[in-house]
């Protein structure tokens, strides 16, 4: 940068100025002109609680709230919200993404002064950062990859019962080294896989779209998980969980594949969870991995008993049904985890009303319903949406927009008011609603206590946190979430 002098209005190269300076005796070397000093911003305001806000109207985006909130033995005449350590249910697994083939690409796209502070941002929670904690990826690819592929594609007409072929190279491109990248930021992150389709030389119709898995293809199918396992776990990558089938009774989406709930049962115990204990995989079998208005297809797949030992638990979407269902699974097989692994923002999306819908039936109606962790989908797209299949979803608004500048989407503040501060571990504990204001409370792994607030009205509400026979008042605008934690 070039420099640039600035002469003060009274210049000691004035010779009258220099003249009269030197006869006071005066260092006349030195500029008798201050410049402003920078402000100097507030100090921290002596808080008992941390306070995060996010605003429906976009004016404060998960910013700490320099207030001071102070337990004391009195509150005000504002309805109360009570956080009860004693009422303890479900651990929590963590909360995040679909990081889609789409959304790797996007990112790998990214020069490196721009990937890893971003990566950094995304993944780690010290600081300003978010703290993912969870990802769900595709196994194969998903409807937001550039292209349709499996992990053993052959020409048509031949089969490859043995997969001498099975090769997981293609994600070397993007995948892989972005999830490097992650898992090198931070080791203990849960990954999810789901496959969108099964080779089609197993499936019924030989398309991407629809059909289903030959049965002389399930002993072939469930080698393909675990060699695909094997090959994640040769480059680093552990994979916590998988589901047989992303969203089995859609089969009109590119990729897909339909799956009954009799047929899922039937994998798992006569071919999937044998193969998993022959090969000593411990990666979790989740069953469903669909909408919660179907939920007679967990619970079908629970009530075989050879199934069942197998099974860690279920996972719902809530593009049908009520979150409740996740209860009615939970109540019948309580021995049983429930996971929540999908729900998308259609672009442009509407921030407000899609701030309060996600935060209110997932981030608190999904953990107040037992749900081990909540996902968005997707983690990135670019403006127009890409990529996507042919056929697959045009119009799915990421957390993240990259193109030439990375912006932050609705869904980047829905995760991030749960995964910075309820981290792995934490259990979930009692809380009530209090008017406009419903809430889900955690305890995490360090003892802090974690109270998630909605205001579902449209003017400001006050209200009264009690912990402890104390109380302390706040209040959250219209349509506002808040985080506190103490």
């Amino acid at each position: 940068m070039k420099s640039v002098k600035r002469n003060p209005p009274y210049s000691m190269f004035n010779p009258v100025v220099l003249l009269f300076c030197m006869m006071l005796g005066g260092d006349c070397k030195k500029s008798s002109v201050k410049e402003n000093p920078p402000p100097t911003p507030d100090p921290p305001v002596a808080s008992d609680v941390l306070f995060y806000l996010t605003r429906g109207d976009r004016d404060v985006l998960f910013n700490k709230q320099n207030v001071k909130l102070v337990f004391s033995a009195g509150g005000s005449a504002a309805t109360t919200i009570e956080v009860d350590t004693t009422q303890t249910f479900q651990s929590i697994d963590g909360f995040g993404y679909t990081l889609t083939g789409g959304s790797a690409s996007l990112l790998n796209s990214l020069p490196a002064a721009t990937l890893d502070p971003l990566l950094k941002e995304l993944f780690l929670w010290d600081s300003t950062n978010i703290g993912i904690s969870y990802l769900r990826i595709s196994i194969g690819a998903s409807d937001l990859s550039a292209s349709t592929f499996t992990y053993d594609d052959m020409p048509s007409g031949q089969t490859d019962p043995n997969l001498t072929n099975f090769s997981i190279d293609r994600e070397k491109q993007d995948l892989i080294p972005i999830l490097k990248k992650i898992v090198a930021l931070n080791p203990a992150i849960k990954i999810l896989g789901s496959p969108w389709s099964a080779p089609l030389w197993m499936k019924s119709t030989g398309s991407f779209v629809g059909g289903s898995l030959k049965p002389e293809c399930y002993a072939t199918y469930a080698n393909y998980f675990v060699k695909y396992i094997q090959a994640m776990k040769a480059e680093g990558i552990t994979i916590d969980a998988i589901t047989p089938q992303n969203e089995p009774l859609h089969g009109g989406n590119n990729p897909s594949m339909v799956m009954q709930a009799t047929e899922q049962a039937t994998f798992i115990k006569n071919n999937l969870g044998p193969a998993f204990a022959a090969a000593g995989i411990n990666t979790k079998i989740i069953a469903y991995d669909h909408n919660a208005d179907k939920p007679d297809y967990p619970i079908t797949v629970l009530s075989d008993a050879g199934a069942k030992p197998y099974v860690n638990g279920s996972a719902f979407h809530l593009y049908g049904g009520s979150i409740t269902a996740l209860t009615q699974v939970h109540d019948a097989y309580p021995d049983k985890a429930v996971y929540f692994t999908e729900q998308w923002v259609g672009g442009p999306g509407n921030f407000p009303t899609d701030l309060k819908w996600h935060v209110e039936n997932l981030i608190i109606g999904a953990t107040r319903n037992w749900s081990r962790n909540v996902l968005e989908w997707n983690l990135a797209a670019d403006a127009g949406y890409n990529p996507h299949t042919p056929g697959g979803c045009t119009t799915c608004l990421g957390a993240l927009t990259i193109g030439s500048t990375v912006t932050r989407n609705v869904s980047y503040y829905i995760i991030a008011h749960a995964s910075k501060f309820v981290r792995p571990g934490s259990i979930r504990i009692g809380s009530v609603d209090a008017g406009n204001i419903v809430t889900v409370a955690f305890k995490n792994p360090e003892g802090k206590k974690v109270l998630i607030a909605l205001n579902k009205g449209t003017d400001t509400e006050p209200f009264n946190i009690k912990f402890n026979g104390k109380m302390v008042t706040t209040s959250l605008y219209g349509g506002a979430v808040g985080t506190f934690v103490w």
